[in-house]
């Protein structure tokens, strides 16, 4: 039971960690290295934020039916972000057409200055790659592989090995 419950704290970790990793990582992009998010990389974005108040959540239910549904809908969460991050970055390699709509949220007092000014930010070209991986690749693979982590661990609780 002791390893049961290892498993579970592991999985708990995980759920909280990776999309706290994943969100601090995309702002130091952002912020610290000038790569602003398109509407994509928001929507990537979206699900992590969720995951970590699904697993904060959990924290507080921990080891309890409702903390590990928490965790099991943390894991979702990031799974979903992964997917959409599969669909993002197979649009920046061309595998398929993505989005023609853009948008912008701060239009200020002069909508029409603000849009003529607003810097373009395209869907379909990676701005950063690191051996042939965009942030929406690496984001595909350290989602859906955590995702898959936190599933199997909580799975192992299940059957009470670690």
């Amino acid at each position: 039971m002791q390893q049961a419950v290892l498993s579970s704290s592991k999985a708990y970790m995980v759920a909280l960690a990776v999309p706290c990793a994943l969100i601090a990582a995309v702002y130091v992009a952002q912020f610290g290295f000038g790569l602003p998010p398109c509407e994509m990389c928001w929507w990537q974005r979206y699900p992590h934020f969720a995951a970590i108040a699904l697993a904060g959540a959990a924290s507080t239910a921990r080891g309890t039916r409702l903390g590990d549904a928490l965790v099991r809908l943390a894991g979702l969460a990031m799974l979903i972000s992964g997917l959409i991050g599969a669909f993002h970055a197979g649009v920046e390699y061309g595998w398929w057409e993505g989005l023609t709509a853009c948008s912008s949220s701060n239009l200020g007092n002069d909508p029409l200055a603000a849009i003529m000014n607003a810097p373009l930010i395209r869907c379909d070209v990676a701005p950063w790659t690191l051996l042939g991986i965009s942030l929406a690749g690496f984001n595909f693979l350290i989602s859906v592989a955590s995702a898959a982590l936190v599933f199997a661990l909580l799975g192992r609780r299940k059957q009470g090995v670690v």
